[in-house]
């Protein structure tokens, strides 16, 4: 049996001490010692949202299937693990083969969310790894990373060696047949990386120089040699059905945050929300066949034994043959008792129907995303629904038994006025005014629920809003204090609900997603004086922050509440992300002018992304 990297002693002083031991249903067995790569992915948060990460998932079976390496798991050690790790000095381990991190060839981080900064340098530095990459040698993994937050890699960039720009499926394969010839040749590690620069979507930040102007914005940013590219362009897979799904899925001992299988329907998106990174830099949509997707749905649902399966895309009701292979996976889940999770569907009778089908006796809560409460401010943002949209909706939602329901909006988006404020508490209004109006009171079951809830807008990279301010967190604050007044002062009120959510992450978020270099200093800084699970509000601390940036000469405002010039040199501009800086140039000005810009299959807005030739792009030409 294997010895475990922590004895029982430790393990039984510890929350959840499964998080640690590996051994999971389906994770692989291989002897470190006879393999010629060694890969350790992280997931820079705790196991329980880790394991719900199905591109952690998707590379690690990619990997695996390699005989020369093995691919291994790490996440955040919990805070009491964490403690016990620095007091003792034991060295992070990966769960596989319960030995240290730094024994690893490559330590690859997936970058999910701005928050997980500082939870990198938590990995680094107890897994013993410098924690700036100009401070490794040759003896120490590479570190690289990957996922939407490399859309602008630079907040974090002195830490990293490499970026992998895209989906992992494209180049990865050559990426580690480059390092194995490169250590049998013995070459050393800035060697290699120049090498790695040479390939298609791989970024070494290393290889480039930033240089500012006085008033701090961006004056260039040069490749240092010739293997740096100019521009990295991020890698895509133009037919999806060619990528190898999840051979064995990974299943927990312990529940996690998502716990079912999850099957992919598609990536990409044809809506354009101008406040969306994704659905921007994911972009060109593509699908899944339904053959690919019955294949996989069976085989997922027979080695997990999961009694769930949600179907992931950035918007289901866009996959071209969703009716076609629901009414097969509806008749595969019911004789199992198998339930359907259809997260990010629209707001349309379609959907009502299929959510009416998939759903148990009891209803649960149905969730629509408005995002602005007006009409104008919709349009503003490009979302694409009407109100008329919405009551259509919510009406068949109450017809069919549905009493609760679920609107997310967000507060300072730009050009937000007041009406469109109040437009939150009185769209919520008239929905709650729909029910009584519409439901006899012999059928009703109690009163309507609505609940609304709203984040902050926050401007991300290669999004029309990109040159966008944000408010202030005082600002932020008294625009959700005037809806949760509004709120209540609605005749409906006892039926209405309303949340918001934290300002001071929101605008820590602000700066990681749109800063430079500079910001890495503060994020070690912060780092240094105990800052650590701030994607978690209780371990949030914003004086903390604030006391790094003006220990750093850094001001947090130039991130965040400067208006850009579209002639601004960007962070992020040697990115080509598919979606031309003109086409977000065109689609800022239009916000502006609250022009609404028709979706993919509608009408083609040459956007870019057909330089990709695939997906929908191409549906119409083959």
């Amino acid at each position: 049996m294997q010895k475990l990297a922590l004895d029982e002693e430790i393990l039984l002083q510890v929350e959840q001490p499964a998080r640690y031991i590996g051994g999971e249903i389906n994770s692989v067995k291989k002897d470190p010692d006879k393999v010629k790569l060694r890969f350790a992915m992280c997931f820079p948060d705790v196991y329980e949202i880790g394991m719900s990460h199905l591109g952690i998932q998707i590379l690690y079976s990619m990997f695996n299937r390699r005989e020369d390496v093995y691919c291994e798991r790490v996440f955040s050690p919990w805070t009491d693990l964490d403690r016990i790790l620095r007091e003792r000095k034991i060295p992070l381990f990966t769960l596989e083969s319960q030995r240290p991190v730094r024994e690893c060839d490559f330590l690859g981080v997936t970058l999910q969310y701005e928050m997980c900064y500082t939870n990198i340098l938590q990995v680094l530095e107890l897994s013993e790894i410098p924690l700036r990459a100009t401070d490794r040698s040759d003896s120490d993994p590479i570190v690289i990373g990957g996922g939407p937050c490399t859309y602008n890699p630079e907040p974090i960039a002195p830490f990293f060696d490499l970026f992998y720009m895209g989906e992992g499926e494209v180049i990865y394969d050559q990426l580690l047949d480059l390092y194995l010839a490169h250590k049998e040749a013995g070459g050393d590690r800035s060697s290699f990386l120049k090498k790695a620069a040479a390939l298609p979507g791989i970024y070494v930040p290393s290889l480039y120089e930033p240089r500012y102007r006085e008033d701090g914005t961006l004056a260039s940013f040069e490749p240092l040699c010739p293997e740096a590219p100019a521009s990295v362009r991020r890698l895509v897979m133009s037919v999806l059905d060619r990528a190898d799904f999840i051979d064995t899925p990974l299943v927990p001992f312990i529940r996690v945050t998502q716990d079912r299988s999850v099957l992919e329907l598609m990536r990409g998106c044809i809506r354009g929300c101008r406040f969306c990174q994704a659905g921007n830099v994911y972009r060109p949509q593509r699908e899944h066949s339904v053959e690919y997707l019955k294949r996989y749905a069976e085989k997922l649902l027979k080695i997990t034994g999961n009694e769930e399966i949600s179907l992931s895309s950035l918007s289901s009701s866009d996959y071209s043959r969703l009716q076609e292979f629901l009414e097969y996976l509806i008749q595969y889940t019911k004789e199992r008792k198998i339930n359907i999770s259809l997260p990010s569907l629209r707001i349309d009778a379609f959907s009502l129907d299929v959510m009416q089908r998939i759903q148990d006796v009891k209803k649960s809560s149905l969730t629509f995303a408005p995002e602005a409460g007006t009409q104008r401010l919709r349009d503003v943002i490009n979302k694409g629904i009407t109100e008329e949209d919405i009551m259509r909706g919510v009406s068949s939602a109450f017809h069919g038994g549905w009493t609760k329901v679920k609107f997310y909006f967000m507060l300072g988006l730009p050009t937000e006025t007041e009406e469109d404020r109040k437009g939150i508490p009185d769209l919520c209004e008239r929905v709650a005014d729909l029910f009584y109006d519409e439901i006899p009171k012999s059928e009703r079951v109690g009163r309507v629920q609505i609940s609304a809830s709203s984040s902050f807008f926050v401007p991300k990279p290669f999004t029309p809003f990109q040159w966008a301010p944000m408010c202030s967190a005082e600002e932020y604050k008294e625009r959700a204090r005037f809806v949760k007044e509004t709120f209540k002062q609605e005749k409906n009120w006892k039926s209405l609900r309303y949340q918001y959510h934290d300002v001071g992450t929101t605008l820590m978020e602000g700066v990681f997603a749109r800063g430079d270099r500079r910001v890495a200093d503060v994020i070690e800084r912060a780092y240094r004086d105990g800052a650590i699970y701030d994607a978690w509000t209780e371990y949030f601390d914003a004086e903390r922050w604030a006391n790094a940036f003006a220990a750093c000469g850094v001001d947090p405002d130039f991130y965040t509440q400067r208006t850009r010039s579209t002639d601004e040199l960007l962070p992020w501009d040697f990115i080509d992300c598919g979606v031309s800086k003109e086409f977000l140039k065109r689609e800022w000005k239009s916000a502006l002018e609250g022009k609404v810009t028709p979706n993919c299959r509608e009408h083609c807005s040459g956007c870019g992304a057909t330089s990709y030739q695939g997906g929908v792009c191409f549906e119409n030409k083959n």
